[in-house]
């Protein structure tokens, strides 16, 4: 039965911890059998897709940009959308759950679409705090609450 993907989000220049982060969980998902959806750039984008190549998953990237060679050099399939950020309401509302790993104004504008969106956000790693998303502190947190929310 298809399922919506998950995406990953975060900052383009994460810390070592971060990119670490990201890229175990683009890892994992993968491995339990889930696309990841994200922007297709760098930082945490590239390390959750670099994490999804390793178990053989597929990444969509949907990039701000016009043409899809601007994606990193992980993403199996990328889609280039030529609407710059506008692109983040895309995949708050195309992703069934949001896994923020980091992040600033751009993944806060992800995180408060989604919510507003109904679906379930999941914050670690220095994600921006807002009401309604579900902190976690690793993988091991997160699946549970993945399994519980996503569908």
């Amino acid at each position: 039965m298809p399922r919506p993907p998950v995406a990953i989000i975060g900052p383009r220049e994460p810390t070592a911890e971060q990119a670490a982060m990201a890229e175990e969980i683009g890892f994992r998902l993968a491995q339990h059998g889930h696309v990841v959806l994200c922007g297709g750039k760098t930082g945490v984008m590239e390390a959750a897709c670099r994490g999804v190549a390793r178990a053989g998953g597929i990444s969509v990237g949907l990039l701000p940009d016009e043409h899809w060679s601007g994606a990193n050099p992980h993403v199996t399939i990328p889609l280039a959308t030529g609407i710059g950020p506008a692109r983040n309401a895309i995949i708050a509302r195309a992703a069934g759950a949001l896994v923020a790993v980091g992040g600033g104004l751009g993944t806060l504008s992800e995180i408060a679409l989604a919510l507003q969106f109904g679906r379930p956000v999941f914050i670690g790693c220095g994600a921006p705090h807002v009401d309604g998303a579900r902190a976690y502190a690793g993988w091991d947190d997160l699946w549970p609450m993945l399994k519980e929310t996503a569908p």
